[in-house]
């Protein structure tokens, strides 16, 4: 991949983007695909591209975008929510819910992965019992 593809393909990308902004999803879906087929790995464009073909209606293709999106980004929870959307609006409900569940999994191991933080009460309650 070359610096030129990768700029390529974020052109692409930003033109699908406020393509899909102005309402005009078909247009949107085609500068996806130009910005995938310059830069393969461009994650963004195939989240837009699964929503401009769903925009336009073109259910089953939103379903075929999003699933090779799962397949590119395996742990990513976005790209399975991504996928429960598709599913549940072209009428494939129990395979939404499927994705949405896997999306929530991921979410929770994120979670789990991630140092506890402390919130502002455990805080302030450290704090009062140093001075102590």
């Amino acid at each position: 991949m070359t610096a030129t593809n990768t700029l390529a393909s974020e052109e692409f990308c930003q033109r699908g983007m406020d393509l899909l902004a102005a309402g005009a999803a078909a247009e949107a879906a085609d500068a996806f695909h130009a910005a995938i087929a310059a830069d393969s790995a461009n994650i963004e464009a195939h989240h837009g591209l699964v929503r401009a073909l769903r925009d336009a209606g073109r259910l089953e293709q939103s379903v075929g975008a999003a699933l090779a999106l799962t397949v590119l980004t395996p742990s990513d929870p976005l790209a399975h929510t991504a996928l429960s959307i598709s599913l549940q609006t072209a009428g494939h409900v129990p395979e939404a819910e499927a994705a949405a569940a896997r999306a929530r999994v991921l979410e929770w191991k994120i979670q789990l992965q991630s140092p506890p933080q402390e919130s502002s009460q455990d805080e302030s309650l450290a704090a009062r019992d140093l001075q102590s």
